[in-house]
């Protein structure tokens, strides 16, 4: 497979268009659309659909972008660190946060990255933990921070931080969030949940928790993000199994309580991962102990002021 040819693919894809990838190529269209259909040849695959619009891609054509993509990162990152000098820590590195991870580390990141790593040219997606975890083994992510990571020969993770878990319910009246009784798990399956969709780590967890004492939850709604599951909350929908970060992240700390969840509790877990199967490179590393750092500072340090 023709590199050249595979990333004018992806342009003609991505921009829906031989006549729009053709400019942003800085190529003609027939030469373009000579290497796409060479392409379709070799793979014995029809990849786009051309109609009086532009192009659509083909089933086969979008699992070719999914590892296209991967590809072309990979080749990045290798002439990268080929061409670059041994001390210089520069180079492309593609990170991976959680949505709640990410609304708190986000900016610290893009500040320490430019300070520490000035040459490095730093990419940060926001996904489910599961998506990411797939995104590290075809090489779309460099490192990511994952919950509950599944265990993989693919992928190398450490824990960094470990939350418990939370009842969240709609306060009664005003005041600071309140700590309420503990909540045994064998309860917990008799509360209506707002929660999020699978496969989010928490909903996962909270399932197979569940299972594990022949019970299921009592699903109300199923809400992907926490600000909206919040929302849900307060406005008495029903209840909301997260973090003290989670709810402090999200403000008005005054319209919710919390109750501990016992017996056993609930935990979830914060990993740093990156494959196992490329090598890494130092940018990678170093971006990889900055985020370690960050978690301590604003996650870890958060959570223990929360329990004083």
């Amino acid at each position: 497979m023709d590199l050249k040819q595979l990333e004018y693919f992806i342009r003609v894809a991505e921009l829906g268009s031989f006549t729009r990838a053709s400019i942003v190529i800085d190529i003609a269209q027939p030469a373009l659309s000579r290497q796409v259909r060479r392409l379709e040849v070799e793979l014995r695959q029809n990849l786009l659909v051309r109609n009086g619009r532009g192009v659509v891609v083909t089933d086969a054509g979008k699992r070719l972008l999914e590892h296209g993509r991967g590809i072309l990162h990979q080749v990045e990152r290798a002439t990268e660190d080929m061409n670059r000098s041994r001390e210089a820590l520069a180079g492309r590195v593609a990170v991976g946060l959680p949505p709640s991870v990410a609304g708190v580390l986000t900016v610290p990141l893009v500040r320490a990255a430019r300070e520490r790593l000035p040459e490095a040219a730093l990419s940060i997606t926001e996904n489910l933990s599961t998506a990411m975890q797939e995104s590290i083994v075809t090489g779309r992510l460099d490192v990511a921070l994952l919950y509950n990571p599944q265990p993989s020969s693919d992928v190398d993770s450490e824990t960094v931080l470990e939350e418990d878990l939370f009842l969240v319910s709609a306060a009664k009246g005003t005041g600071p969030t309140r700590r309420g009784a503990p909540l045994p798990l064998r309860q917990l399956a008799d509360q209506p949940l707002v929660i999020p969709t699978r496969p989010n780590a928490i909903r996962m967890l909270v399932e197979a928790e569940l299972a594990a004492i022949g019970r299921r939850p009592q699903i109300a709604l199923e809400i992907d993000g926490v600000p909206a599951i919040l929302a849900l909350v307060a406005d008495g929908a029903g209840h909301a199994v997260l973090s003290r970060n989670a709810v402090a992240n999200a403000g008005r700390l005054q319209r919710y309580a919390i109750r501990p969840i016992v017996e056993p509790s609930l935990r979830t877990r914060l990993a740093l991962a990156a494959s196992s199967q490329r090598p890494v490179t130092r940018t990678q590393r170093a971006m990889g102990e900055l985020l370690r750092e960050l978690v301590q500072q604003h996650l870890a340090g958060r959570a223990e002021a929360q329990k004083r």
